[in-house]
């Protein structure tokens, strides 16, 4: 029977080159996925997918106005949905994506965020921890610390900030994964570092 997967996980913990390594699984054995990702992303090119180590592969973009089911249903011969950038979904989609399990026997696996750089669920993460019929946290490190990183910390010109819009599209310049003890009393002089160095030692250890 076809499930609904969301697997979440704080920045830098894997979930691109996880959602890629998925598709190649597939296609090893001549199967076909559909892989979509949010048109929001444009930290590389708008429609493709993108992982930390350098691996690319283009995808479908997708916004809030789209129907995923219906998008899915023209498709001929898919034995997987994969999708990069989950938490930009609404809750409609996400209602979309259980039709697609539930009536054409499709498997969807959803990857994204659960919690923005302000500890409050996306519209699609809170969806899918309701919807989803599997959920699994993928774990990485703390930038400052050997502890899991449970959150994400926004960095406005190496300065930590705590308000602003929900949505900030950004890489390892923008965020940093954080546990919640260093979320709340970050290490400044390692950001500061990290910042003339243009890389945190630390942070690339864990991607």
């Amino acid at each position: 029977m076809a499930q609904l997967f969301f697997r979440y996980g704080a920045m830098a913990s894997g979930k691109s080159i996880e959602i890629l390594k998925v598709a190649h699984n597939y296609e090893v054995q001549q199967r076909n996925v559909l892989l979509l990702t949010s048109a929001l992303d444009n930290r590389t090119e708008v429609g493709e997918i993108a992982s930390r180590i350098g691996l690319t592969r283009p995808a479908v973009a997708i916004t809030d106005q789209d129907d995923l089911f219906a998008l899915i249903d023209q498709q001929d011969d898919i034995a997987a949905v994969l999708i990069d950038e989950a938490q930009f979904m609404t809750k409609e989609q996400v209602l979309q994506l259980t039709h697609v399990v539930d009536e054409l026997n499709i498997p969807v696996l959803t990857f994204g965020l659960k919690n923005d750089a302000f500890n409050n669920l996306f519209p699609g993460s809170e969806a899918l921890l309701i919807y989803a019929d599997k959920i699994e946290e993928m774990k990485t490190l703390c930038s400052f610390c050997g502890r899991k990183a449970t959150m994400n910390l926004r960095l406005n010109d190496g300065v930590p900030v705590y308000q602003g819009a929900q949505v900030q599209i950004g890489g390892d310049d923008s965020y940093l994964p954080v546990c919640r003890r260093h979320y709340n009393h970050p290490d400044l002089e390692a950001i500061a570092r990290r910042s003339q160095d243009s890389g945190f030692t630390a942070a690339a250890e864990f991607k």
